[in-house]
């Protein structure tokens, strides 16, 4: 049973073309074969990068309430420590 298809067309740069060719060398397989597979991982992963991100920024705001870290007074206190690193860069300049 043949596997219904559609026909579209596509712009690409030059470097992603390169990289679809090479990939279809590699693998063995057509390029219209890469770019479904590429789809296929793309659409597996989701968004897991941002929901990472996402669940690292969660765990550190919760680390610096639990902590009862004072942001301000960290926030100068970081402030402070780059405007001296800076001077003392300027000065071996």
């Amino acid at each position: 049973m043949a596997i219904p298809t559609i026909k579209s067309t596509y712009s690409l740069d030059v470097g992603s073309v390169r990289t679809l060719e090479t990939l279809a060398k590699r693998w063995r397989v057509s390029k219209t074969e890469v770019l479904r597979r590429a789809i296929r991982i793309a659409a597996m992963e989701g968004n897991s990068g941002n929901e990472a991100a996402l669940g690292a920024l969660d765990r550190l705001q919760n680390s610096v309430r639990e902590r009862n870290v004072d942001v301000s007074r960290w926030e100068r206190d970081l402030k402070a420590e780059r405007r001296a690193a800076g001077r003392r860069l300027s000065s071996k300049l």
